[in-house]
């Protein structure tokens, strides 16, 4: 009789005869082997449960989110404009105190182009148009429309543009989103539910001034097509708009830097 046929076979018991010789008693290595990967377990489990008790994830300054991260730079913007405000005002004050040989024509010229460009301030009868999302939970107010996809609740790139551009249209001498003077080369965007203006971000309500005429600037905002179409969702989600004249008001001047900045082709 062969060896190969008494055998026992991979993975099987052991046949439990009265032929077979027995084992001596004790701990085998294979049990010994299982109760350290489970006490190993253990231990790692102990281990991330006091890690986790002691962190935050919510709170820990060490895990800064990318939305902190951008409205610490908002900050950072809006202090470096503040400086550069004040740098500004000072030069143009040693400009004046050296410019004993400029003429009282190119003084004029040069205080009516510093005007247009917006560095200055701005005093005069105002229109502010504020606008604001929907709450979370609106629904079709209106017969005939679809219940709300979240794009529909919210204010976007295209509405804050319409607006301005329509103050523009209106003979607006000059415009101010949220806390900023807006000038030839500003740019209204938005990326996501933020506004980012001159590298500082302003979250709704958005609030648009504009100094001129104020009937010619509400009719201009009453004829545009963009802003016809804002007041569909207006109407039936409940979009917010307001549209209100504040009387005499002063803007402030543009406190940005006004160096153009433009992409160079690679030699």
């Amino acid at each position: 009789m062969s060896n190969t046929a008494d055998s026992p076979q991979e993975g099987s018991r052991p046949p439990q005869t009265g032929s077979t010789p027995s084992r001596p008693h004790g701990v085998r290595p294979v049990r010994v082997l299982t109760v350290g990967v489970f006490a190993l377990a253990g231990l790692l489990f102990i281990t991330s449960f006091n890690t986790a008790k002691g962190t935050n994830i919510r709170t820990d300054s060490s895990l800064l989110k990318l939305s902190d991260l951008i409205h610490d730079r908002s900050h950072k913007n809006a202090r470096l404009d503040e400086s550069n405000a004040a740098l500004r005002n000072d030069v143009e004050a040693l400009a004046k105190r050296t410019a004993g040989g400029t003429s009282e024509a190119d003084q004029a010229r040069l205080t009516a182009l510093e005007k247009n460009a917006g560095t200055r301030k701005l005093t005069g009868k105002a229109v502010t148009v504020t606008l604001n999302d929907a709450p979370p939970n609106a629904t079709a107010k209106l017969p005939g429309y679809p219940e709300p996809q979240p794009d529909y609740l919210v204010i976007h790139q295209q509405d804050l543009q319409a607006v301005v551009n329509a103050l523009w249209q209106g003979g607006a001498q000059g415009i101010k989103v949220m806390d900023q003077r807006l000038i030839s080369t500003s740019a209204v965007r938005c990326v996501g539910n933020t506004l980012i203006l001159q590298g500082r971000v302003y979250s709704p309500p958005y609030k648009i001034t504009a100094i001129g005429n104020p009937d010619r600037l509400q009719k201009a905002l009453a004829d545009s097509p963009a802003i016809q179409n804002y007041m569909v969702y207006v109407n039936v989600y409940g979009l917010g708009w307001k549209v209100a004249e504040n009387g005499t008001v002063t803007l402030p001047g543009y406190s940005g830097t006004v160096d153009l900045h433009y992409a160079k082709p690679v030699e």
